[in-house]
């Protein structure tokens, strides 16, 4: 009879060196989805940043060719800036006098965009978007009048502002501002004042 320690398995001792140690086998070249995917990963990921630093439009979205327009929204806006600047040294807990302040400051807002408005951008894409911005701001500016009377109704609660397509509003108007150069027509921030 043959004992365990007598049998020879064939692949076994094929893979055993001189001394009794398993050699270690030498890897089989093949298709692997790694060696296939990785190269395919790797060009995408340098093609799409190539693309985005040198071939990619850095004109913003929100980017009128009226210049002439900007410069003078700009212009309508820089004092209104400063003047909401000077009522908010006025602050009160009082909710009448902030009421007041805050309808107020809204009728100032409200004056200056009926001056933007009165004169439209000359170029189409101005002529497309500045009236969805005005829209933007009208929304904002009875958002403020809300917050007016519920503070008049004896209500002290944080100021809320409408959403358009889950974007909050002021960060719609701050973005067009932004992309126009027009940074005083940009929504207040820091005090609802």
């Amino acid at each position: 009879m043959v004992t365990h320690d007598e049998q020879t398995d064939p692949e076994v001792d094929s893979r055993l060196d001189e001394y009794g140690h398993f050699r270690r086998e030498e890897r089989r070249g093949g298709i692997t989805p790694f060696k296939v995917l990785f190269p395919i990963g790797v060009v995408l990921f340098v093609g799409f940043w190539t693309w985005a630093l040198f071939f990619a439009s850095k004109t913003a979205v929100n980017k009128i060719e009226d210049t002439a327009w900007t410069e003078r929204a700009e212009e309508i806006c820089a004092p209104v800036k400063a003047e909401l600047r000077s009522m908010e040294l006025l602050a009160n807990p009082s909710l009448a006098i902030r009421a007041d302040l805050v309808t107020e400051s809204t009728d100032l807002l409200a004056a200056m965009l009926n001056d933007i408005e009165a004169v439209q951008p000359d170029d189409p894409k101005g002529q497309a978007i500045v009236p969805d911005w005005i829209a933007d701001w009208r929304i904002l500016v009875q958002d403020r009048y809300n917050y007016a009377e519920r503070l008049r109704a004896g209500q002290d609660v944080p100021f809320t502002e409408s959403a358009v397509r889950s974007v909050p509003i002021t960060e719609r108007i701050e973005t067009f501002a932004g992309d126009n150069a027009m940074p005083s027509c940009a929504p207040p921030r820091g005090s609802i004042v």
